[in-house]
């Protein structure tokens, strides 16, 4: 198990001090569309400083290091119990180390014991698959950003928003609109359409393991995901709210079947910190491959 652990604490020190390249390439591009001298312009080049100092000082990307998720895709008759032990003792290591903020407390009496363990704390995903594979994926998201996720029932009439295609678009960028710059942007939406309340939040926020350059495989959700980009980086909200072209980095959107009574959409909400990254790991538990 210690090379599980090594491994595991290995994942949680890349994905808090190192932005994936899909992720820098585009915050790069968002600069070079940028006007200069602007602040939209300033705040991304400080957005790409901190980047590259995090990488260099292998320290976390911002003081807020998130709430910790594991995906974790296993072949059948994989231990999930162990697992999960190794992965806090994981994280725990981590935590003194550095590479993650003592970042978890007591709903209760808000006391903060200095792991990043404690119910709910990692919180994981497992799914069992027929090779004998073992990906693990790691999402460290931040509690900015994690405040402007918005879930409505449709239809809604403020909105005028029914239940399509034209009312999905209304309601996310409503979205947008009502983050105006809170959450650390620019940032990127994680949307899923129908669901109930717990499972459309769910599978939105499995949303950010997806490439940002990817496509979507369903025809109607890859349009509505490069329309709503492109009207999100025409509002003029910006880098932080503070005005310019580029207020969202991507949009990626499912759907899953709902009851006929409700249509939920779920908005989650990732800051420019998009802290996201993977391994494959052999029978020993030692990392053979880098997913992102």
């Amino acid at each position: 198990m210690n090379a599980l652990q090594d491994s595991l604490t290995e994942l949680v020190r890349r994905t808090s001090a190192e932005i994936p390249d899909d992720v820098q390439k585009a915050i790069l591009d968002s600069l070079e569309r940028e006007k200069k001298g602007t602040l939209a312009e300033s705040a991304l080049k400080i957005i790409d400083r901190n980047i590259a100092l995090a990488k260099q000082k292998s320290q976390p990307i911002c003081q807020d290091t998130g709430s910790i998720l594991f995906y974790v895709d296993g072949p059948v008759g994989m231990d999930e119990i162990a697992f999960e032990d190794t992965a806090c003792l994981a994280v725990k290591k981590a935590t003194k180390l550095g590479y993650l903020r003592q970042n978890s407390v007591d709903s209760l009496s808000g006391i903060n014991d200095g792991t990043n363990v404690g119910p709910g704390s990692p919180t994981f995903h497992f799914h069992q698959r027929r090779s004998d594979e073992l990906e693990v994926r790691l999402v460290l998201k931040g509690g900015g950003c994690e405040n402007v996720g918005a879930q409505y029932s449709l239809p809604d009439e403020k909105l005028k928003a029914n239940r399509d295609l034209d009312g999905y678009r209304k309601v996310i960028l409503d979205a947008v609109l009502q983050a105006q710059g809170k959450g650390c942007g620019p940032g990127i939406l994680g949307v899923c359409i129908g669901g109930d309340r717990a499972t459309g939040y769910e599978f939105s926020k499995r949303q950010f393991l997806r490439l940002l350059d990817d496509h979507n495989p369903v025809p109607e959700l890859e349009a509505l995901e490069q329309d709503i980009l492109k009207t999100a980086n025409e509002l003029g909200i910006g880098p932080m709210g503070f005005g310019g072209r580029t207020t969202l980095l991507g949009v990626k959107i499912g759907a899953i079947n709902r009851l006929p009574a409700s249509c939920f959409v779920s908005v989650s909400y990732m800051c420019w910190a998009y802290r996201r990254q993977g391994v494959t790991l052999n029978a020993s538990g030692e990392i053979v491959k880098w997913l992102y």
